[in-house]
């Protein structure tokens, strides 16, 4: 039972406690210390220490995977000095609230996925916004029109789309459950890192940028990400001191600190009254989050989702996730089919027609399953599977988009060629971030968290050095009371977030995790099938070029797929097309024979993450 259930365990470790001590009186004290996970080589900000991007390391003992080199250091100082794989990853996760801050932080929300070592037993943490208890169904629609706001930059720019945030919660729930620190002790480093500063990178750069006609709409944000009116530059130092003051807060508050006083009551405040720059033109719609809508807010323990794929148990994300469903039931439809005599053409022609026969199906049944039956285990279930199949044609693509089928009534056996269906408005953002983290002992962690749009509402809380989510969108835009997906107030809206962990005979083989929005399913699913079925070591699996195949009649793919697979795929009926943009940007951990780590990060997806592990194979 999350922040509000159970009071927290006392267990500490001690040589982590006086790490992370050491960490956050330098902070204080603006002196360097061994400890300090940014510490200055001559005291110059252009000196700054700036940790090494590692796509790959391979070694014992824990590692980390991120797309951060700052946030995977801090994960692996925390492994080394006694930490566990969860206190190694609210650690991370609080650094990414510093260094990119446009798809994570402390005002938005994800989904954290546990293996524990000591039962054997994957369980996870439901962090996902919520809606205000004001909200309507007309919540999206502009009162001085009746029509709903333009998307972008309308809808997503203010206080209208922001849910409760969930992640303080999940960081003080995972803690409680798996940590051997306090959430205090947790923050530090992150903490010195937001006193200290960190290099600007281009992307960080370039995402202000993309942002600035958003940011110049909001005075605080203005204020935080605009100084002297422009983004700051490659090369130079950036400082987030409200954000170390709003984690001291949390550190000598605890959980509450956010979810009640004073600090709720200015989250409430930024919603309900943006505060917008003068002369905007941009409608900075208000939202309806009270202080109550934050006291009221809870996390879940949820069972995960899981679903044998050729000898492999795969544990995922439970509604209203929708990635450990469609993960899941795409895996599911495609074992139906022997795909080793296959080429490689062949087998992405499965997968392509078996990922619309999967998203066909969330969007019909996929939402939160506190308020919506979501039919779970018969999304997952292999007869389900196994009639989905019978609709997949080896030789040719079937005209898109496909029908959903029936999940309340099936019995595996073929009814026909696939009827056509309808497509969904996607507006689920490709921002969001993923980690990955291993322990000495064998607990694994893959947790995706996110603020929604890169830059989330827009809205810095003034004063508090973090942007709130726009997470409300991803509910369904125009209300249908049919719609699994429809806003409510309490309601957690659709993600498609798929922190995912494999075993393999009872035993974490492989953790993996994608930011992406509705791509992550693809992401995912691709690197599943790359590795278990394709062959490819897990370097070559987060490296290969990839597709978004949902259920339109063009797929998305980089450009490095549509050469390899374009012209072959196109003799089945496929249309691929070039997207500038990355698809997904992946981590992951392999746990080989004896303990053998094997940590992967994207070697060039966004400019690159940073896989570390504690002891290097061979030292």
């Amino acid at each position: 039972m999350s922040r509000r259930f159970v009071a927290r365990s006392a267990t500490v470790a001690g040589a982590l406690a006086l790490a992370l001590t050491g960490v956050a009186a330098a902070s204080a004290s603006g002196a360097a210390s061994p400890a300090d996970p940014l510490a200055t080589s001559g005291g110059g900000e252009v000196e700054q220490h700036v940790p090494p991007r590692v796509p790959t390391s391979i070694g014992y003992g824990g590692a980390v995977s991120s797309l951060d080199p700052v946030v995977s250091e801090i994960g692996l100082k925390v492994l080394r000095q006694g930490g566990n794989a969860t206190d190694a990853a609210v650690a991370m996760a609080a650094a990414i609230g510093v260094t990119d801050p446009y798809s994570a932080g402390i005002g938005g929300g994800g989904f954290f996925v546990h293996y524990d070592a000591s039962t054997g037993e994957v369980e996870t943490i439901d962090g996902r916004e919520t809606a205000p208890a004001a909200v309507g169904p007309d919540a999206f629609l502009d009162p001085a029109t009746g029509e709903p706001y333009p998307f972008y930059p309308d809808l997503v720019t203010g206080g209208v789309s922001v849910g409760v945030p969930g992640t303080p919660a999940t960081w003080d729930r995972a803690l409680e459950r798996w940590g051997t620190t306090t959430l205090g002790q947790a923050l530090r480093p992150a903490t010195a890192v937001a006193e200290k500063g960190f290099v600007v990178d281009q992307l960080f750069h370039d995402q202000t940028v993309a942002n600035q006609a958003r940011f110049e709409a909001i005075t605080s944000t203005t204020d935080l990400f605009l100084p002297d009116g422009e983004a700051p530059a490659v090369g130079s130092v950036f400082r987030n001191p409200d954000l170390a003051a709003t984690y001291r807060a949390l550190a000598a508050g605890g959980v509450e600190a956010f979810y009640e006083g004073e600090l709720a009551q200015e989250i409430a405040g930024a919603v309900q009254a943006p505060p917008v720059a003068p002369g905007t033109t941009l409608p900075v719609p208000a939202g309806s989050m009270t202080p109550e809508d934050l006291a009221a807010y809870e996390v879940v323990d949820r069972d995960p989702t899981v679903f044998s794929y050729r000898g492999y148990d795969v544990y995922g994300m439970a509604p209203p996730a929708s990635g450990g469903t469609a993960v899941g039931e795409t895996l599911n439809i495609m074992e139906q089919f022997d795909l080793a005599p296959l080429d490689d053409v062949a087998v992405r022609h499965h997968f392509f027609e078996a990922s619309a026969l999967a998203f066909a199906d969330r969007a019909a049944y996929l939402g939160d399953g506190d308020f919506v039956d979501v039919p779970v285990d018969a999304l997952l279930d292999d007869t389900f599977a196994k009639e989905r199949a019978c609709l997949l044609d080896p030789q040719a693509a079937a005209p898109k988009p496909v029908a959903a089928g029936d999940a309340r009534s099936y019995d595996g056996v073929c009814d026909g060629t696939a009827a056509p269906g309808t497509v969904p408005e996607d507006t689920e953002s490709t921002s969001t971030t993923n980690l990955t983290a291993v322990d000495r002992w064998g607990n694994v962690v893959e947790y995706t968290l996110t603020i929604e749009q890169i830059g989330g509402s827009g809205i810095v809380v003034p004063g508090r050095g973090f942007l709130l989510n726009n997470e409300l969108t991803d509910f369904s835009i125009v209300y249908d009371a049919d719609d699994p997906n429809r806003i409510e107030a309490g309601k957690r809206p659709r993600s498609s977030m798929a922190p995912t962990i494999v075993l393999q005979d009872g035993s974490p083989v492989l953790a993996l995790g994608s930011p992406g929005g509705s791509n992550i399913i693809s992401t995912v699913t691709q690197m599943l099938l790359n590795r278990i079925d394709l062959g490819m070591t897990i370097q070559e699996t987060i490296a290969a070029p990839r597709a978004a195949p949902q259920n339109g009649t063009r797929t998305p793919a980089e450009r490095a797929y549509v050469d390899a697979y374009g012209t072959g795929l196109a003799a089945y009926g496929h249309t691929l097309v070039p997207t500038a943009n990355a698809i997904g940007a992946a981590t992951a951990i392999e746990i080989g024979p004896d303990g053998l780590l094997t940590a992967v990060a994207e070697p060039v997806r966004l400019g690159g993450g940073s896989a570390r592990v504690v002891r290097p194979a061979g030292r």
